[in-house]
């Protein structure tokens, strides 16, 4: 029988911890881009307080808040996450993750902003979630309006048109293909 070094084994554990974090900064952004509450709120203990430009509340209203504003500004939107760092220290994690919001604006024009999220996440009943999240926006503009590649394709969609909502291709289960097989010409 093999027996793990103790030091491995926690590093181990650090490990999925840290994952656990990434996947529940991850539901955030899910949640929010495909209109999905239960996933959004699943980020989030629900006395948490969210710091987010003019807002300053709770997951729920924060939800409301945010998906009216994406819902009546923009048909389509990424809350892109990119460098993470994240300091674990029992049940409380300080993480500080870079992202990139992209929204496609209704009248069709693209707003694009960069900045951090600042969170201090704690573990409660086994589950990591958000209690407390500061949105560090540090540059925001508009970047100019190219047609969306692809749309005049024959069948583009056929394997699911991006949707905000659990329509969305990605809650297909099992994903298959739809489309024809074909090779475009050189």
């Amino acid at each position: 029988m093999t027996t793990i070094d103790p030091e491995r084994l926690a590093g181990l554990e650090h490990l999925l911890d840290r994952q656990d974090i990434l996947d529940c900064l991850t539901r955030f952004s899910r949640g929010m881009d495909r209109f999905d509450r239960e996933l959004f709120l699943s980020a989030f203990h629900s006395d948490a307080i969210i710091d987010a430009g003019e807002f300053v509340g709770g997951p729920v209203e924060l939800y409301d808040w945010a998906s009216e504003l994406h819902e009546q500004g923009q048909s389509a939107t990424h809350h892109d996450l990119l460098n993470h760092s994240c300091e674990i220290d029992g049940d409380v994690a300080h993480a500080e993750t870079y992202y990139l919001f992209i929204g496609r604006n209704r009248d069709e024009t693209n707003w694009i902003a960069g900045g951090r999220y600042v969170d201090r996440l704690e573990r409660r009943d086994g589950a990591w979630k958000i209690a407390l999240r500061c949105n560090a926006v540090e540059w925001s503009g508009m970047i100019p309006t190219l047609p969306i590649p692809f749309e005049t394709v024959p069948g583009v969609h056929q394997n699911g048109a991006p949707s905000r909502s659990k329509d969305d291709l990605s809650y297909r289960r099992p994903l298959t293909n739809r489309r024809e097989m074909r090779s475009p010409a050189s």
